[in-house]
């Protein structure tokens, strides 16, 4: 087992795997911006380390700061969160290389699983249901054509690289098409430095339903159920929730095991999640894998009673999955609310600032993860979200219902949040009835 850990990320992600460690005995050292000295997870953790200035390029990206930190605090392992370096195969490389475990998949899954296109083809590999489209990348307008044509519109273009939504077009028609490869090129360049994109069709009204996968370094993989994604706006997630309130088990079995075989066949180890839509006839079709923790894992621990953190610590010492796939038995339903300092009504302005009053919600079912307290100043240099808050009870009527009163009761004031928006979602009669898709956000709730 690990004696030390260096937490290389900020936020309530830093202080939920710094209380893993701790959990575990393990001795946490946590990295910190000059714009994060007085965030919470600094006054827990066994030692602190400044690694650079507010930008993120100049401090939680920054690897020869992070492995210099590594190096100095003495660490066994890095364990990267979400977001930031997580995702990265060339820092898990640069770890690997400096005899520090890098708590995650290989240098190699993250790279083949991080590739849009590779992904896609490693699932038709593995017999998993693909949305249909290009075989590869598409390098010129023409091609983008003839395959439209051929599959027949609407048609998607997306980025091979990166996610949330940059990069990535709808297209109705052939001129729309033409317009749409060239913008969706021009934004992947500049938001990754890749502008490879290739073509998809385009599933109208579809859910987001992901599989969350262990796996361990002995071969064994496990999927913990599923996670419906389907409340996003601008393809960022706001709302997650588990059980998918439309998915049978015939389904959600299959979902399931073809999300193992795609893990199995990349040589997966560590949490991952195996993403796909799923259409009005409940057919799926893969859409990509994300080699790292996801924001929204606490709805699969709440769900399946497990802690994902814990085990990934475990995996990466080298340890076996502590449960095997007939352990795992999904109970009851589950809730997650992003809690983001932005103004809904504001077309989701940011709102940094300080946080005069704060009270977190309580009682049966809820919990709150967040590194919020008050007093606390929210920079504006990084993402937004202040807060999760996470609903678990016996059944989806009952989680909405628990749900609508932990956000009544949550209180943070001096900065503007998304929580005003999630009361109005829990009393839309559509999101009541489970009858939701990914535009379901946008088409309801954003401002015209």
């Amino acid at each position: 087992m690990f004696h030390r850990i260096l937490i290389a990320n900020r936020g309530e992600i830093a202080l939920r795997i710094l209380r893993a460690c701790k959990d575990l005995g393990i001795e946490s050292v946590a990295v910190y911006s000059e714009a994060d000295k007085d965030s919470l997870h600094l006054r827990y953790a066994d030692e602190t380390i400044c690694i650079g200035p507010a930008a993120s390029a100049d401090s939680y990206l920054n690897i020869p700061a992070l492995i210099a930190a590594a190096e100095i605090a003495d660490v066994e392992a890095i364990h990267p969160g979400y977001g930031f370096l997580s995702e990265n195969e060339h820092f898990a490389e640069v770890c690997q290389s400096c005899n520090i475990k890098f708590i995650g998949p290989s240098p190699q899954a993250i790279a083949q699983c991080g590739d849009k296109v590779a992904a896609k083809q490693l699932a038709k590999a593995a017999n998993v249901p693909c949305v249909p489209g290009s075989d590869g990348p598409i390098d010129n307008e023409q091609d983008a054509l003839v395959i439209a044509r051929k599959i027949g519109f609407p048609v998607l273009i997306k980025a091979a690289a990166g996610g949330g939504g940059r990069g990535m077009r709808v297209a109705h028609n052939e001129p729309s098409l033409v317009t749409g490869y060239h913008a969706a090129r021009s934004e992947a360049e500049k938001a990754f430095k890749d502008s490879t994109v290739y073509l998809e069709k385009y599933i109208e009204k579809p859910r987001h339903v992901e599989i969350q996968i262990m796996a361990d370094q002995h071969g064994n993989i496990v999927h913990l159920g599923e996670r419906d994604c389907s409340l996003q706006r601008r393809h960022q997630k706001l709302v997650e929730e588990s059980p998918c309130p439309v998915l049978d088990d015939k389904t959600r079995e299959a979902m399931g095991e073809a999300a193992v075989r795609l893990a199995k066949a990349a040589n997966y180890t560590s949490a991952g999640t195996v993403e796909f839509l799923l259409d009005k006839d409940k057919h799926f079709y893969f859409i990509e894998i994300n080699s790292r923790i996801q924001v929204e894992h606490p709805v699969t621990e709440s769900v399946t009673d497990t802690d994902l953190i814990r085990e990934m610590i475990l995996v990466a010492a080298g340890e076996r999955l502590s449960f095997r796939q007939e352990d795992i038995r999904m109970r009851g339903h589950a809730m997650e609310f992003r809690i983001n300092a932005e103004d809904p009504d504001h077309n989701f302005k940011p709102s940094p600032g300080t946080v005069r009053t704060f009270v977190a919600p309580a009682g049966p079912g809820v919990r709150w993860d967040s590194h919020i307290y008050q007093g606390y100043t929210v920079p504006p240099h990084y993402d937004s979200m202040v807060g999760k808050l996470i609903i678990h009870r016996q059944n989806r009527k009952q989680t909405i219902a628990v749900a609508r009163r932990a956000l009544q009761e949550l209180t943070i004031d001096g900065i503007t949040t998304t929580a005003s928006l999630f009361l109005r979602i829990l009393d839309h009669s559509d999101f009541c009835a489970g009858e939701v898709d990914t535009g379901f956000v946008d088409r309801y709730f954003s401002p015209r």
